[in-house]
């Protein structure tokens, strides 16, 4: 039973939302400053990864997250454009505009760069990326999925500006829960059982067509709720990060290496 949301020292408004949401269903909220063995096994996280590795080993919590290169190998009917899993060094050598992102921490800024020599001089060239071709977007959601299904989510972007927005204030909410059905349905999706999917409304410059894409994929524990149910959100966190010990079989091959790492030295 987990009984304790461990959070990291970061204070964010996701994070209050979700130990009130604790709260409410009787768990109690701990604030970590570092390892906390006196939770092992009773405890899911939130927070950021870095963090995470510091802390995960004590709490004895699998963290699940998407491959890194999941975006890239996901069928192009899903993503409409071009995605490779390349490094910052390779990624350096580009000589015409891209979307580059890391594939799922925030190691520097996901953004359309100019050209390779754009990017931060300072991350280290191994560090892996994902190039894209770029898209606008004239509205980006937020879901969070427990058990291939669309839990809860919201609005969180429109032509890429932050406006979040409950799914159950949003015109196209219908359209957009039918493609992720579609989506967590496929077997080509290969995700874990607790994550967060992004899907976008794609338009194109020269027309007035639009379509429904895959943004990316992220880890809900570490991942904003915007204008989705925190309590909602809290069930897949729990999911996503919760004890070891009540790891799915199936999910096993989604833990994060890091933590594996740490758990087992």
């Amino acid at each position: 039973m987990i009984e304790t949301l461990a959070l990291s020292g970061q204070a964010t408004p996701t994070a209050d939302l979700l130990a009130r949401a604790a709260v409410a269903r009787g768990m109690s909220v701990a604030v970590l400053a570092g390892p906390r063995p006196d939770l092992r096994g009773s405890a899911a996280y939130y927070g950021g990864p870095r963090f995470a590795d510091t802390v995960a080993a004590s709490l004895d919590v699998a963290l699940l997250e998407p491959a890194d290169d999941w975006l890239s190998t996901l069928p192009e009917r899903w993503t409409r454009r071009e995605i490779t899993a390349t490094t910052m060094a390779e990624a350096r050598r580009l000589r015409t505009p891209a979307f580059v992102k890391p594939p799922s921490d925030k190691s520097f800024e996901a953004a359309v760069y100019a050209d390779g020599t754009r990017l931060p001089r300072a991350v280290p060239g191994e560090t892996p990326v994902l190039v894209s071709e770029i898209r606008t977007f004239v509205a980006e959601y937020r879901l969070f999925v427990l058990d291939g299904v669309v839990h809860t989510g919201s609005r969180y972007a429109t032509f890429g500006r932050l406006d979040p927005l409950p799914l159950t204030e949003d015109v196209r909410s219908g359209e957009l829960l039918s493609f992720a059905a579609e989506l967590l349905g496929d077997p080509d999706a290969d995700l874990p059982g607790a994550v967060v999917v992004d899907i976008g409304l794609a338009g194109t410059a020269d027309t007035a067509e639009e379509c429904w894409t895959v943004v990316e994929a992220n880890m809900a524990w570490f991942s904003n709720i915007y204008g989705a149910d925190p309590s909602r959100c809290l069930d897949t966190i729990l999911a996503a990060a919760g004890p070891r010990t009540a790891l799915p079989i199936a999910d096993r091959r989604f833990v994060r290496p890091t933590h594996t790492r740490l758990a087992s030295g």
